[in-house]
């Protein structure tokens, strides 16, 4: 079963700028956070990484989530290309062998990205993203 979550809520502050120290603060901009779900064999492949491993993946997945509200293209750190004969698939590297498969899916909030967690693991994963 495919499960929706969103790693933050949309922030709105209703109050009044503040003031601190002396500065003005003003409110927080609304952020725009990508939906995902994950995939049952993602969830099962997860539960095969180390601790350090999935430590390492979520700090990749912070800078993905950067770069899918604030940028035109992906870091290059981040390696995602396509998964060859998977249309539609792409592969994320999170370590030097740590894969992670996605793709787009449709969007469960308007104007919200949807991503879908495939795969992680090695680079085996990719013979089945």
């Amino acid at each position: 079963m495919l499960q929706e979550r969103s790693p933050t809520e949309d922030h709105h502050l209703h109050q009044p700028p503040a003031v601190a120290g002396g500065f003005v603060v003003l409110p927080r901009k609304e952020t725009t956070v990508p939906t995902y779900e994950t995939l049952p064999r993602f969830a099962a492949d997860l539960q095969h990484l180390t601790p350090a491993q999935r430590r390492r993946f979520r700090r990749a997945v912070t800078v993905f989530v950067d770069d899918l509200r604030t940028r035109q293209h992906f870091r290059a750190s981040l390696r995602i290309k396509r998964v060859h004969g998977a249309p539609g698939v792409f592969e994320l590297t999170w370590d030097g062998n740590g894969r992670a498969t996605w793709s787009y899916g449709p969007e469960i909030r308007p104007g919200k990205q949807h991503i879908i967690w495939r795969r992680i693991g090695s680079h085996a994963i990719l013979a089945g993203p």
